[in-house]
């Protein structure tokens, strides 16, 4: 609320959004059902904008809108032409520094990334691959890490941190050669206390940390993103403010 006592709001594209104080841009355009473009935001964590998918525009400069705290009055851009090519370009960029396979990948079909990606209409890297050497370690009875399809979410560290209390997961090195690691002296996993019931298992956006013994037990063609877009689907699941039927949404 304002000091008026009216709802505070911004414009997104030309549509009002409503918010909370506290809410950032991107909490806010969920809730009221505008999508915007993510990957490494989670609503049980703090953003901390690694990916810059969610970027959009305020006052002719460009931020990540998990970041970015609303403000009454703002207007906002995340759909121009300019933005849907950053957008567009930044997904490319995962794409191309590690190695997605998505056709043998038992991720398809629930995999963000490339549901992402389908929804920015990318069917092919415009950029060259680098094709990193990731080694994959199956040293767990119960789990694999796939090593090859990290995008550097932070995510499985925050989760392991955070919620977990075991710091199983660390990011390593810097630029281009930044990249996941398990935080064991042996660097396997198999000598960590990782159990498959931890948070972290579960918020991988990608195929990195995977249960063994399962892969493919839902076929492709019948999983998440196979039967409605993530656009879609972030809206849906978005927690919603009370309606009064006034409010637009698209």
């Amino acid at each position: 609320m304002t000091a008026e006592g009216k709802t505070a709001s911004f414009q997104l594209d030309g549509a009002t959004v409503p918010f909370e104080p506290g809410q950032t841009v991107i909490q806010a355009a969920l809730a009221a059902g505008h999508y915007i473009p993510h990957l490494c935001y989670h609503p049980e964590f703090k953003p901390h904008g690694s990916c810059r998918v969610c970027t959009v525009e305020v006052d002719g400069r460009t931020v990540a809108s998990c970041t970015l705290q609303a403000q009454d009055g703002m207007e906002v851009l995340s759909q121009s032409d300019r933005l849907r090519k950053e957008h567009q370009t930044l997904v490319q960029m995962l794409f191309v520094e590690g190695n997605h396979f998505c056709p043998s990948c038992e991720q398809s079909g629930n995999c963000r990334l490339q549901a992402v990606a389908y929804d920015l209409d990318i069917m092919s890297a415009e950029l060259d691959h680098l094709f990193p050497n990731r080694p994959v370690d199956a040293s767990h009875p119960e789990i694999l890490l796939e090593f090859n399809r990290c995008i550097l979410c932070e995510l499985c560290v925050r989760a392991s941190a955070e919620v977990d209390g075991k710091n199983v997961f660390a990011l390593s090195g810097r630029g281009i050669t930044k990249h996941l690691i398990v935080n064991a002296e042996s660097g396997r996993l198999a000598d960590t206390d990782i159990a498959v019931t931890d948070k972290a298992m579960e918020v991988c956006p990608v195929g990195v940390i995977l249960r063994k013994g399962v892969g493919f037990r839902v076929p492709i063609g019948e999983r998440r993103f196979d039967r409605q877009p993530i656009s879609a689907q972030a809206r849906e699941d978005a927690p919603r403010r009370p309606t009064t039927g006034n409010e637009d949404s698209t």
